[in-house]
């Protein structure tokens, strides 16, 4: 009975340190914006709206009159909206309108970041731009960098916007904790963001975008989620690390979306002869 019970209780602490590191290594959210947009030349609408579960979020819409496209872009895991203003001028300056907004538990948003919050949270920013500022779903791109790739493949199988941008994302966070945690059987962690199941249901066009030098998200993850998605899609490789690659990679990484811009753009003139 001893040795049962010592078992129980080592079980039990297992799993609660895996919860605690499970936890501490998905999300780093910082609360305080050190940067809003004008500070980069750009002017914004500063907004909240309501999730389904009743978080009040915060984002912001910048505006672009020439734009034809709007994205929303799902941040990577740590920090806020605060700490993309050069990923923001550069699909700004590519023609595209941008509405990025904290996660739960980020930057001015209310509550506690967790897996499920998160597709809640992308899913009332997508009903945001519908419902209030009248943009329809063929003129919506999903944008998710790293862990918000997995949220905007959660997003877009749902929803069928008019195209998705996947940059430094992973296959699952099973895949991941097998390269951090090789110790720890993967089955035990309970966060999932399996985007490769979940692409494989994403039938609009695709650009995978992921970095040979990814130090955080290897490459050949990158190359996986690419494989498990459907056509039509695109793979753009770039050079540089996990967080600055599109930095390292600036022109590549800028003319790779707005070659693929150009192609949605064409797409809907198809489309639109057809309909006459």
């Amino acid at each position: 009975m001893k040795l049962l019970l010592w078992v129980v209780i080592f079980i039990v602490f297992f799993l609660i340190s895996v919860r605690y590191i499970e936890r501490s290594s998905i999300y780093f959210p910082m609360r305080e914006i050190t940067a809003v947009p004008e500070e980069v030349g750009l002017s914004y609408e500063d907004v909240y709206f309501y999730t389904s579960d009743n978080k009040r979020l915060n984002g912001w819409f910048i505006a672009n009159n020439k734009a034809q496209f709007t994205v929303v872009f799902c941040h990577g895991n740590a920090g806020n909206i605060g700490h993309r203003l050069e990923k923001i001028s550069i699909l700004y300056n590519l023609g595209l309108n941008v509405f990025i907004f904290d996660y739960r538990g980020y930057g001015k948003s209310e509550g506690a970041p967790s897996e499920t919050g998160l597709y809640k949270d992308a899913n009332a920013a997508y009903d945001y731009l519908m419902r209030e500022l009248k943009i329809g779903k063929d003129n919506i791109i999903l944008y998710g960098e790293s862990i918000g790739g997995a949220v905007a493949v959660d997003l877009a199988q749902k929803v069928n916007p008019r195209a998705l941008i996947t940059e430094e994302t992973f296959t699952s966070i099973k895949d991941m904790a097998r390269i951090a945690y090789p110790f720890i059987p993967p089955f035990v962690f309970s966060s999932r963001f399996d985007a490769a199941s979940k692409i494989k249901n994403v039938i609009c066009p695709k650009l995978i975008i992921h970095s040979v030098d990814d130090e955080i998200v290897p490459f050949y993850l990158g190359e996986e989620l690419f494989d498990k998605a459907p056509p039509l899609k695109t793979f753009l490789k770039i050079r540089g690390t996990h967080n600055t690659a599109f930095l390292d990679s600036k022109r590549q990484f800028a003319e790779g979306i707005g070659s693929f811009l150009n192609d949605l753009s064409h797409i809907n003139i198809h489309r639109n002869h057809l309909d006459r």
